[in-house]
């Protein structure tokens, strides 16, 4: 039974390199996305350890930590990020390519945001 359940995935797995449907190109976007936010994920958990090493060595000056106002920044971005997106699908607004732009715009600003984070990591 699961040999035909990897069979039938497999079988409609989309060729990203060169998709043909509207089907298989949301769903490239869609695989794209999700595999950016799996790298900033990763890179979230790393430089939020970093910031709370920072925070080992208090400023002082009455402001959040570095962990708590990045958590704060990284809600903020997140809420950003999703209604951004929806607002730039709305130029395929009801149309089948309309998922496929908001997935490429989750994408595109969720691999800036892992460079962000990144770049957090190396200023300390």
């Amino acid at each position: 039974m699961m040999f035909l359940a990897l069979l039938f995935v497999s079988a409609h797995a989309p060729n990203c390199t060169d998709p043909v449907t509207q089907s298989d190109m949301n769903r490239c976007e869609t695989l794209r996305f999700e595999a950016a936010d799996r790298a900033m994920n990763g890179q979230w958990k790393l430089t939020l350890a970093a910031e709370r090493t920072a925070d080992r060595s208090p400023s002082g000056d009455g402001r959040p930590g570095y962990a708590d106002q990045l958590l704060k920044a990284q809600r903020a971005w997140l809420a950003y990020r999703d209604e951004h997106c929806r607002s730039d699908g709305y130029r395929m607004r009801g149309g089948s390519a309309e998922p496929m732009l908001i997935a490429g715009c989750r994408a595109e600003l969720t691999e800036q945001r892992t460079k962000q984070l990144a770049a957090l990591v190396e200023d300390h």
